[in-house]
């Protein structure tokens, strides 16, 4: 399939063609940038010649009428889908959705939630839909990956009305985040369902994201692209009070306000100038602004790694990308600079001689570092690409498939030496009741767990036997126990609580307290018939004619035998309305 993908900017357009397979390969990438006041420089580069030509253009939707007879000359006028990057997609885009004209129109009424972007992406939709009326064209969101972050990360503390009318954290930088989080898991040869990472996006818009085992747990961005780090333009944090103070004391308008935050503040507002090149050249001379303001860039960034490493609770590797973050290397090392405690250190001259040709992610902290930290070139359009070819493969997006789901009830699976401990050394569990999978069981035996807070009674015990006791139980179930537990896969339980259980015979105190991530079980058989593959992850959804809910990241675990259905907990079936059993539809892979 060969792709076209286009990133509009309010000043420049971005765009290439990807050839999706079993790769995915670019084959032409172009862009509009503005140079001068009231003028398009055009240049674009064919990858096998390194072709370039200029035309002018009063603006880069004008410019992009151009794209079809630069496509055409090399050779790729033959699109067989058209991918766009979009800011913002609120709460209702959750993943890669096919553009139509209420589509268009859901995506123009979150204008007021990315102003400066959003139009933009949308001049570009729609001059592409004029200009390909009978190719497919996909929208992918900037905003989608982290929509899966926990509540207590994307709620402000602000009255239950702001939060209805749409007030939340969405979190930006969404594809390149998962581009480079999934690059540095390829360098390390390890799945990133298995390690935390923290992503540092630095450009003229820059954001930082806890990819906490393979999903963003956090990100420096919140309701808009102005909260978190310094930027080229934009402010990044500002104590809200600022809005009132300032009108007060200047007599602005909100709009003023907003409008010198996104504009006019950040690297701008501190030193004058957006462009960091410029800021550390003149810092070099002795201008204290230049100086301050690098400082203050750095500090921020620096200030977000500690607080997402806490947040995850540990941390594998940091990974700089976009146009700082790759060339700075002064940059790199002042945000690494006192994070020794935890076990980051840089070499200097690895840091100094970063090689960034054909893709390559270098490792550039010192021997012996705890923590990794590579430089890599974030990909965008070509994390796009492959978004957008699968959500049109055959039956993605497509009919529905219906699929039974289970409610997993507080539940542990005990080790042998778990059952020793509570029941008595050589204690044979009663296999009371066969369950669905094959070769499980529920014991007639229940236990209790025991917390800081409080107790849960009557505990079923499943089976068979695990070399490592695990123990999962819900939300809720958590408070009332008052532990903090992790979300995690079944199986993933490195530095996850402590919990006591209580059995007859005594009790045993063990780690690997979880609250099972959603999951599908299905067999080899059923997985080629829904077009999903083990490890993936699906969104189902449970619908009726008074209520629908869907259920995003569902992880698929194909094993030989395994009965097909979709496992939840007792909070998510509470939130569907389902008692004790229920079927969904298998609605985007």
């Amino acid at each position: 399939m060969q792709v076209l993908v286009f990133n509009a900017g309010s000043s420049s357009l971005k765009f290439g063609v990807f050839g999706v397979g079993t790769e995915t390969r670019e084959v032409f990438r172009g862009s509009y940038e503005r140079f001068r006041a009231g003028g398009c420089e055009y240049r674009f580069r064919h990858r096998e010649t390194d072709e370039q030509g200029a035309a002018e253009f009063d603006s880069p939707g004008e410019a992009l009428k151009g794209v079809p007879a630069a496509l055409k000359r090399f050779g790729l006028d033959a699109i067989d889908a058209v991918g766009h990057r979009i800011v913002h997609g609120g709460a209702r885009f959750t993943s890669p959705t096919l553009l139509d004209d209420e589509t268009v129109e859901a995506i123009e009424s979150l204008t007021p939630l990315a102003p400066l972007h959003n139009p933009a992406n949308l001049e570009a939709v729609r001059l592409c839909r004029g200009l390909w009326p009978d190719v497919r064209q996909v929208a992918v969101f900037d905003t989608a990956f982290h929509l899966g972050n926990p509540a207590f990360a994307n709620t402000y503390a602000v009255p239950a009305k702001w939060r209805d009318a749409g007030l939340r954290r969405y979190g930006f930088h969404g594809t390149s985040h998962k581009y480079v989080a999934y690059r540095a898991a390829e360098e390390i040869g390890r799945p990133l369902s298995d390690l935390q990472l923290v992503s540092i996006h630095l450009g003229n818009g820059a954001s930082v994201c806890a990819v906490n085992r393979g999903n963003s747990m956090d990100s420096s961005m919140g309701m808009t692209p102005l909260e978190g780090l310094v930027m080229g333009t934009r402010s990044g944090d500002v104590d809200p009070g600022a809005f009132g103070f300032l009108s007060r004391e200047l007599q602005l308008s909100v709009q003023e306000i907003e409008d010198a935050l996104y504009e006019d503040s950040g690297l701008k507002g501190l030193a004058g100038s957006s462009d960091m090149r410029d800021i550390e050249e003149r810092a070099s001379k002795g201008d204290p602004h230049a100086q301050l303001a690098i400082e203050i860039y750095a500090y921020r960034a620096r200030k977000y790694v500690g607080a997402y490493a806490a947040a995850m609770g540990g941390l594998d590797a940091v990974v700089f990308t976009g146009g700082v973050g790759e060339n700075s290397p002064s940059m790199r090392r002042r945000i690494c600079d006192g994070l020794d405690f935890m076990g980051l250190q840089l070499d200097h001259d690895r840091n100094m001689a970063v090689n960034l040709s054909d893709h390559a992610a270098p490792q550039i902290q010192a021997y012996g570092s705890r923590v990794r930290v590579f430089v890599t070139e974030t990909a965008e359009q070509l994390m796009i690409a492959r978004e957008t070819a699968a959500a049109l493969a055959d039956g993605k997006p497509g009919g529905a498939l219906r699929l039974p789901i289970a409610v997993s009830a507080r539940h542990v699976h005990l080790s042998r030496e778990a059952v020793d401990a509570l029941f008595g050394n050589g204690y044979l569990l009663d296999h009371a009741i066969p369950l669905r999978q094959p070769g499980h069981w529920a014991a007639r035996e229940r236990v209790t767990l025991i917390g800081p807070k409080g107790r849960l009674e009557r505990v079923a015990i499943l089976g068979p036997l695990r070399q490592r006791t695990q123990i999962e139980v819900s939300r809720t179930d958590s408070f009332a126990l008052g532990i903090d537990v992790p979300v995690r896969d079944s199986g993933r339980l490195e530095a996850t609580p402590q919990v006591t259980i209580e059995g007859p015979a005594g009790s045993f105190t063990t780690d690997g307290l979880i609250i099972a991530a959603r999951h599908i079980h299905t067999n080899p058989a059923d997985a080629a018939r829904l077009g999903i593959q083990d490890g993936e992850y699906v969104d189902v959804r449970v619908s009726d004619d008074d209520r629908a809910l869907t259920f995003g990241r569902t992880l698929v675990r194909v094993r030989k035998d395994s009965f097909t259905e979709v496992h939840i907990d007792t909070d998510e079936a509470n939130a569907a309305g389902i008692e004790v059993a229920a079927t969904g539809e298998l609605v985007q892979v």
